[in-house]
């Protein structure tokens, strides 16, 4: 009799189980610690026949990180409803959700791991950068955006990912604290660069309600901003956590 685990599959099913595999082991070691034989062993088959399906570690890994990074990139996506706050506070959620749940994996692949080589490693990495380029930017709104625009998106893709190599090294800080903290983040950087960019950020101000996630930091930015700068909160009795005229 033989076991679920040792059951015939079809060659594309095998496949995925063993790409399913490695992941799990990647997500909890660093890929250079993880042998063909624990990919066997997980998987419940023998060592030669994962070279049948793989005919190396690397290019088993390689196959891991393509589908890793086709799932870090569909954290990305988000319905283009309410405000934009909200939007992004929760894209960053999923975005933290991966990054605990594949940990070394995750490590591994922003820093170009040695077992699948720094080259493809870039390539696959700026692939998922580049998507969620396009997703934050069609957020925006903006049909062509100008190039400063554009760099400042990438820029704080590249900020989200160094918060989250840091918070994995000790997790120190809260994740949630993070996750609002580069929503403000956004709205921060994109304020204090050209025309095209302010003026999308008035209009992203101009969403997000009184008492929503961008309330507390432009309470903070108002000491701090000229009244004619689009991020200068508006002057209104009503606003929460405001006091006086």
């Amino acid at each position: 009799m033989t076991t679920g685990a040792r059951r015939r599959m079809g060659v594309e099913e095998r496949r995925r189980q063993l790409i399913a595999v490695a992941l799990e082991l990647f997500s909890r070691h660093s890929p250079e610690d993880v042998s063909i034989d624990d990919i066997a062993t997980a998987a419940g088959i023998s060592r030669p026949l994962v070279y049948h399906y793989f005919p190396s570690k690397r290019s088993l890994y390689e196959a891991a990180v393509r589908r890793a990074a086709d799932d870090l990139a569909g954290r990305f996506t988000e319905p283009h409803e309410g405000p934009l706050s909200g939007r992004l506070l929760r894209v960053m959620g999923r975005y933290f959700d991966f990054v605990d749940e594949h940990g070394p994996g995750f490590i591994a692949l922003l820093r170009g791991g040695s077992a699948v080589g720094p080259a493809l490693a870039g390539a696959v990495i700026d692939e998922v950068r580049q998507t969620a380029c396009t997703q934050v930017l069609a957020h925006l709104g903006t049909g062509s955006p100008g190039p400063r625009l554009a760099l400042v998106v990438r820029a704080w893709i590249g900020l989200a990912e160094t918060t989250a190599l840091t918070w994995l090294d000790g997790r120190a800080v809260p994740r949630a604290e993070l996750e609002l903290q580069l929503v403000h983040d956004f709205l921060a950087v994109a304020a204090a660069h050209d025309a095209e960019t302010r003026a999308v950020v008035d209009h992203i101000v101009a969403q997000e309600p009184a008492d929503g996630l961008l309330g507390e930091l432009l309470g903070r930015l108002g000491g701090l901003l000229p009244p004619s700068s689009p991020c200068a909160p508006r002057q209104e009795a009503s606003r929460p956590g405001r006091t006086g005229a």
